[in-house]
């Protein structure tokens, strides 16, 4: 037995040095060099400040501001560190119940809104943590955030259209709005400036 322990015991520090601190610092290190921008959190930033990731939703909720879709997460918002859907079923009285209360929010904040209420703004992702929406969800609320900001509509449409992304290399996905860089834009024009 004393003659199998010896090599067990190096054979277990040596792989735990390779899988626990060679085989993680290379890969880091190929995702740093390779994916930079994407191995250090998508952080956007804002007069040398970071302001968040453009991998994860923001909680946004006045008029100015284009809402990005419901987040899942608890207690907080957008919290990466719980990630998760809802787990509501479509016949689940809370999922039809968040539905109506997210769709009276939505027509109380924009009683002229008529279009049908895209159905990415009253629901959540599976993360819970989804950044984007979809152009129509963007559209439905142009006049909202035109007014909020002293803007006129097809200014504020102008710039949904420069920052709608399109599908994943032209095939994966659906076209989407960065709902962080887009309010980051608006914040960055004065009334009656486009």
């Amino acid at each position: 037995m004393k003659s199998l322990l010896r090599p067990m015991l190096s054979l277990f520090v040596v792989l735990s040095v390779i899988t626990g601190l060679v085989y993680p610092l290379v890969v880091a290190g190929i995702g740093r060099a390779a994916f930079s921008r994407e191995a250090t959190g998508s952080l956007i930033y804002k007069d040398g400040r970071a302001v968040g990731s453009s991998l994860i939703g923001q909680n946004f909720d006045e008029p100015k501001y284009f809402w990005g879709r419901l987040s899942a997460t608890a207690p907080m918002p957008n919290s990466g560190a719980a990630s998760g859907g809802s787990n509501f079923g479509p016949l689940n009285p809370a999922l039809a119940d968040a539905v109506k209360a997210r769709i009276a929010a939505l027509r109380d904040a924009d009683p002229s809104a008529t279009l049908p209420v895209p159905a990415d703004l009253v629901t959540a992702s599976a993360s819970g943590l989804d950044p984007q929406i979809s152009p129509a969800a963007a559209d439905y609320q142009v006049a909202r955030v035109a007014k909020a900001r002293g803007l006129a509509p097809d200014a504020v449409r102008s710039l949904v259209a420069r920052y709608t992304e399109g599908r994943q290399w032209g095939i994966f996905g659906e076209a989407r709005v960065n709902v962080l860089k887009l309010n980051l834009a608006l914040d960055g024009l004065a009334p009656g400036s486009v």
